[in-house]
């Protein structure tokens, strides 16, 4: 097989029925196409499910048929995901979900005649452990937002991986050096036990408030380098209200949970930055654990900042789930009742 067959794969048309097409790629290494499609051709099947086309493989060929439009963008998702196997990353089904969405946003339309064309490469964040690539339109967008800018806030409904990117992007910066400390902080909100009574010293009341992100932290670096990093003050994980007063230099900070700020704690958080310093907010607008009648520090910031150039605000919706498909579904079903609730 020739050098540029291995790294674009094989595509061969055959005739198929009006309207559709089939095509038939090929893949170099047949441990790796075994990966690409998925134990029990999982992966493959979870391409038909959602584009609606069939997928065949023998060997290291995988055979496409369907609507002409669906098995191109198949085809540029497989490809993408074998290229990533190739670079020695590990892929999953949410991967296999997020190359679809990328395939579908970049709008390549089939083209027997001009062959295969190059994969449109989405944003990546990687650290030592683990290299991210972004999954949807927005995922891409946020993740780039966060290269460029030092205050970003990301809004929208859980599962989209606001908080996960975030970490994954503080983590990448402090082992490049480019930030000497990373700080981890959530308004610590009670919900329905107060702090007071629950057991231990105050480090181990605030940590169940804390926990995704310690869990986030642990998936992108080593447990010894989190651990030295926590010993040494390099990592700092702490409720909002230990903000205040602090002028945070040379640092990467993010904000977990932020709807739940009040407007005092978010303009205290918001002015905490320092020379040298970059700040992720995150938050879910529509759930608010705040008492009746107090205003969400985090929709208000939005409003207030939103025109000023050096801030980007990345907004996410139900769509750009990436957690279990039905947590989409219920997204999107509590989505439908607000809009109908008076």
């Amino acid at each position: 097989m020739k050098p540029d067959e291995d790294r674009r794969s094989r595509l061969q048309t055959q005739p198929a029925a009006e309207g559709s097409a089939e095509i038939v790629i090929a893949f170099e290494d047949n441990r790796l196409a075994t990966l690409l499609f998925g134990q029990h051709d999982q992966h493959l099947a979870f391409v038909e499910r959602r584009l609606g086309v069939e997928a065949t493989a023998r060997g290291n060929h995988v055979a496409l048929r369907g609507p002409r439009d669906s098995i191109e963008q198949a085809k540029r998702a497989l490809e993408s995901l074998y290229q990533r196997l190739k670079g020695g990353q590990a892929i999953s089904l949410g991967d296999v979900d997020g190359a679809l969405r990328m395939g579908a946003a970049q709008g390549v339309l089939f083209s027997a005649e001009n062959g295969p064309r190059p994969t449109g490469g989405a944003a990546t964040v990687g650290t030592r452990k683990k290299t991210i690539a972004a999954r949807t339109p927005a995922q891409d967008s946020y993740i780039r937002a966060l290269q460029r800018h030092e205050l970003v806030f990301a809004t929208g409904p859980a599962g989209t991986g606001k908080t996960y990117l975030a970490v994954a992007h503080a983590a990448s910066l402090i082992e490049k050096g480019e930030a000497d400390r990373l700080i981890l902080s959530r308004p610590a909100v009670e919900a329905g036990e107060r702090l007071g009574f629950l057991p231990g010293d105050m480090r181990e009341k605030v940590d169940p408030y804390l926990r995704p992100l310690y869990d986030a932290l642990y998936d992108m670096m080593p447990p010894e380098r989190v651990e030295r990093g926590l010993t040494s003050g390099m990592i700092e994980i702490a409720p909002l209200a230990f903000m205040r007063g602090r002028t945070l230099a040379n640092s990467i900070v993010l904000l977990d949970e932020a709807q739940n700020c009040t407007s005092m704690q978010m303009k205290m958080f918001l002015t905490r930055l320092g020379e040298g310093s970059r700040m992720i907010i995150t938050g879910d607008p529509t759930q608010i654990d705040l008492p009746p009648g107090q205003k969400s520090g985090l929709i208000e910031a939005v409003d207030l900042l939103q025109d000023i150039p050096e801030i980007a605000i990345c907004r996410f919706s139900s769509g750009d789930v990436v957690r279990h498909e039905l947590v989409a579904k219920i997204v999107r079903a509590y989505e439908a009742k607000s809009q109908t609730t008076p």
